[in-house]
């Protein structure tokens, strides 16, 4: 080969796709899913859309040996069995709860989790540096539902009492503690706990805390809140009581106000995440990431609705505004 083609040879190669260099031609990679997303809704298939981009495409070299999309905590449980027993090349998890399932099941198995502390919740060592068989997606939650906490009393200054809605699965003592000490310190309000820790127990919750005096609601980063959303939403609606959501996009199923990191960046995120681990990358060398970047979403017409006004101040540094 001449010199000049040669060179050329190797800019081409430079530019190819650094999976088609990394995966095993010929090899079909088999990844469990466990999450909380239905197949078909956009976070998914976001997820399915960035493992393409990475060179892992269903029905190709890449195959699911599990139905778990849109779980909840007891189907996900039973599942764990019989996942760990076919022995995937990953297995993708979300939520505390079946994390712990699956850490008790497998110390070999690679797991690519997102939960809403990774190192309080014990996952991981570090950050940097997880160890074992486990890695992911740290959501930064106790900081981030103290975050909407602050937001929330500015959207309803008038209210004196504010609520949490806590899964009961996940939230520890401390974190209500410090939401409690902020509310009280930084704001003056008064903190009401009302706890759900399951979809029958989420209504009566709700109840609680409007007959209670609640005047608006905080809930809680949780994967079982999140599946339950629309039953949130709409009883939110019904008992006219302003509320806060985990991610931006729940605004836009009619929650009044999201924030937080995109749920669909996060699966991408995680996605890519999945992708090193396919291609041999260890969970003890994988770094637990983080999201860094967070979005404000306001729905003005849930809060026409619930005959109330945004402050300016807040709909200005709104990343979007539902009208």
């Amino acid at each position: 080969m001449r010199r000049r083609e040669f060179i050329k040879f190797l800019g081409g190669a430079a530019t190819w796709p650094l999976e088609a260099l990394a995966q095993e031609p010929g090899r079909v990679y088999r990844l469990a899913i466990v999450i909380t997303a239905g197949r078909d809704e956009p976070p998914t298939m976001a997820f399915l859309d960035e493992l393409r981009a990475q060179g892992f495409v269903e029905g190709k070299n890449l195959e699911f040996i599990s139905d778990g999309f849109r779980f909840n905590n007891e189907q996900a449980a039973a599942m764990v069995p019989a996942i760990v027993k076919a022995a995937p090349d990953a297995i993708v998890i979300a939520g505390d709860f079946i994390a712990e399932k699956f850490r008790e099941a497998t110390k070999s198995i690679p797991l690519v989790v997102m939960t809403e502390d990774m190192v309080a919740a014990g996952f991981a060592a570090s950050l940097s540096k997880p160890g074992g068989n486990i890695t992911g997606i740290s959501l930064m939650s106790p900081d981030l539902d103290g975050k909407r906490q602050d937001i929330l009393i500015e959207a309803v200054p008038d209210a004196h009492r504010i609520a949490v809605l806590a899964d009961s699965n996940v939230a520890t003592l401390d974190h209500l503690k410090a939401l409690e000490a902020s509310a009280i310190s930084a704001h003056g309000k008064e903190l009401l706990v009302v706890r759900a820790a399951n979809a029958a127990e989420i209504v009566p919750a709700m109840n609680d805390a409007s007959t209670k005096g609640a005047a608006a609601l905080n809930v809680l980063s949780s994967p079982m809140l999140w599946i339950n959303r629309r039953v949130i939403i709409g009883r939110a609606a019904e008992l006219r009581l302003p509320a806060i959501y985990q991610w931006p996009e729940i605004a836009d199923e009619g929650g009044l106000l999201g924030y937080g990191p995109s749920f669909i960046e996060v699966f991408r995120q995680r996605a890519r995440m999945v992708a090193r681990v396919l291609r041999g990358t260890k969970p003890a060398d994988l770094p637990v990431e983080q999201p860094t970047t967070f979005k404000l979403s306001i729905n003005l017409k849930t809060a026409k609705a619930m005959n109330r006004t945004v402050p300016a101040g807040l709909a200005l540094r709104a990343d979007k505004l539902i009208e």
